[in-house]
């Protein structure tokens, strides 16, 4: 059974930075692209970045509202996707999930992880 476990997130004050995880199992990871997509409260799922799998070379790809600021990395021998936010704004604050493939809504949705951009 596919399973997504999302850590990492909390209270950050806008400029600062924090990493998020996604623990996955269940699936072969390597040969998936994998996708970090957030839900901010009261509005529908983002799109928020993705990573190719291992075979198609790791290429990454960014939301406009997140590039230059966010970065997608995965570690294949962890099964374990990451996101790390930089130089964040209370735009940022929102519920993130990661999921297979390139998707806006993740299917089946973890529990994802809280992140609450605020001085």
């Amino acid at each position: 059974e596919k399973q997504l476990v999302e850590s990492g997130g909390g209270l950050v004050q806008p400029g600062g930075s924090l990493t998020l995880s996604c623990a996955a199992s269940g699936f072969e990871f390597s040969s998936n692209f994998m996708s970090w997509t957030r839900q901010a409260p009261g509005k529908g799922f983002e799109w928020v970045s993705g990573i190719a799998s291992t075979t198609s070379g790791e290429s990454t790809y960014y939301a406009d509202s997140v590039k230059g600021r966010f970065t997608i990395s995965r570690d294949n021998a962890k099964s374990t996707l990451y996101l790390y936010l930089n130089n964040v704004t209370t735009e940022d604050t929102a519920t993130y999930y990661c999921a297979t493939g390139w998707t806006t809504v993740p299917i089946p949705r973890g529990q994802g992880t809280q992140v609450t951009v605020s001085s």
